[in-house]
């Protein structure tokens, strides 16, 4: 199957990247090109298409977003801000993908216009699972918007 659909995976720990890489491996997400930033600044330049980023073949717009709430030089809620301030790309779809289940984190991510919020399961089984249902709703069966 040729790839489709990219998704951006904005995570600081190796060890999360890690286990998403080997989630999408076991489920056969083999349709999905899985591109990984490392933090807030970089999930910036990702979408800008600048610096390191700037060729489009390499690095395409997503059609999803994952995003972490606790980066390095940019929060997640920061990243949020920032895409949904842009006019060509406020309509890629963010799932905030985190360990935190504080209220004021979920609000806050709402209220700055994310379109879910999930917490990270506790094992690599149950993380295969959440990403074979984001693979079906996300990017099989919901219409993407246009993105310049």
């Amino acid at each position: 199957m040729t790839v489709k659909h990219t998704i951006l995976l904005v995570e600081d720990n190796p060890a999360d990247v890690l286990l998403m890489k080997r989630a999408f491996r076991k489920e056969d997400l083999s349709h999905v090109s899985l591109q990984v930033v490392e933090d807030g600044d970089a999930a910036v330049l990702y979408l800008s298409g600048e610096g390191e980023y700037c060729d489009r073949e390499r690095y395409p717009l997503p059609a999803l977003i994952l995003l972490d709430l606790k980066l390095p030089r940019r929060s997640g809620h920061e990243v949020l801000a920032w895409l949904r301030q842009q006019p060509q790309l406020k309509r890629l779809p963010v799932i905030i993908l985190t360990s935190s289940k504080e209220t004021i984190d979920v609000n806050q991510a709402y209220d700055l216009g994310v379109n879910s919020y999930l917490v990270k399961p506790p094992g690599f089984g149950a993380l295969g699972e959440m990403l074979k249902t984001i693979n079906l709703y996300w990017l099989l069966n919901n219409e993407q918007p246009e993105v310049a």
